[in-house]
């Protein structure tokens, strides 16, 4: 008897295989899509790759406070600190991040480096695609991760939920 129902059970499950076979083939749009996330639909509170974000003067935030890599569980953020001098400003503080390395072959996007951030130097963006075949090229040095342009003027890659509401609008 146990024979017979594992024949119905095999036949069943290859009933359904066979009835998938000729149904349409559903595919996202990516990386294809519209806008600059390419048809990459995000939560709002989706953890990318970092951005080290800019003030409304263009000067770094950070501050080199070491805040985020003691609060890192994975050791995975390595920052040397250097003396602000009247002739090369980068923060707005005394102190900045004169080396500021993220390896992302330990990182488990935690966030608890943003929420330990005193100054909201650190932030998660939208970037996902960190795959590589080479390890040494997942570790993210501060050129990398530096915004271009402060995050308030809308154009940083951190979350900018506006563009989300459009870009959810027209693809809808």
């Amino acid at each position: 008897m146990s024979v017979v129902k594992d024949i119905a059970a095999v036949a069943k499950g290859m009933g359904i295989t066979f009835g998938e076979m000729f149904q349409p083939t559903i595919v996202e749009n990516y990386p294809d899509g519209p806008g600059p996330l390419k048809g990459a639909k995000f939560q709002e509170r989706f953890r990318g790759a970092h951005v080290l974000q800019r003030d409304e003067n263009g000067l770094e935030k950070c501050v080199a406070c070491f805040l985020c890599a003691a609060a890192c569980p994975c050791n995975c953020i390595y920052i040397e600190a250097d003396e602000n001098t009247e002739q090369n400003r980068v923060s707005g503080a005394e102190r900045y991040a004169k080396v500021y390395n993220i390896d992302y072959n330990r990182c488990i996007f935690c966030g608890y480096c943003v929420e330990a951030c005193p100054t909201d130097a650190i932030t998660h963006g939208h970037g996902f695609e960190l795959a590589s075949f080479n390890a040494t090229n997942l570790i993210y040095r501060k050129e990398q991760l530096l915004a271009i342009k402060p995050a308030q003027l809308g154009e940083g890659v951190t979350f900018n939920k506006a563009e989300m509401d459009r870009q959810g609008s027209t693809a809808g």
